[in-house]
């Protein structure tokens, strides 16, 4: 019974951020993602239907690094990865969505990391 509650709850949560963020090419959504092993992020421009950059613990560039690392300090270098892809591509704002996820843990980790990498937001 508690877990039908917390997904409508969460699910409710979902409905209420994500009716509030809209991304665009120049100031994408910075929509996070997390499981219970891994955490995933991607930069969406809705306008377009695009995603722009992307990053997670199972990326091919942070596999070395992530190895023996806790879940917080894996997503802070999730963080900074994408944090870098936008960069590069000359994308310095993006609008946070954090979906159905308390700000809090590894989705706080990651998007304090992204910011400290350069991202605006």
């Amino acid at each position: 019974m508690a877990s039908k509650k917390i997904e409508r709850k969460r699910i409710k949560r979902k409905k209420r951020v994500r009716g509030k963020i809209f991304g665009t090419e120049e100031r994408p959504r910075l929509s996070a993602f997390r499981s219970s092993r891994h955490i995933y992020v991607q930069a969406i421009a809705d306008d377009l239907g695009k995603t722009l950059a992307e990053a997670s613990t199972l990326s091919k560039e942070l596999n070395e690094k992530l190895k023996g690392l806790k879940k917080i300090e894996a997503a802070r270098e999730v963080g900074r990865l994408v944090a870098e892809n936008l960069l590069s591509k000359n994308i310095s704002e993006v609008v946070f969505d954090r979906g159905m996820f308390l700000y809090h843990g590894r989705v706080k980790a990651l998007a304090e990391a992204a910011r400290g990498a350069g991202l605006k937001f």
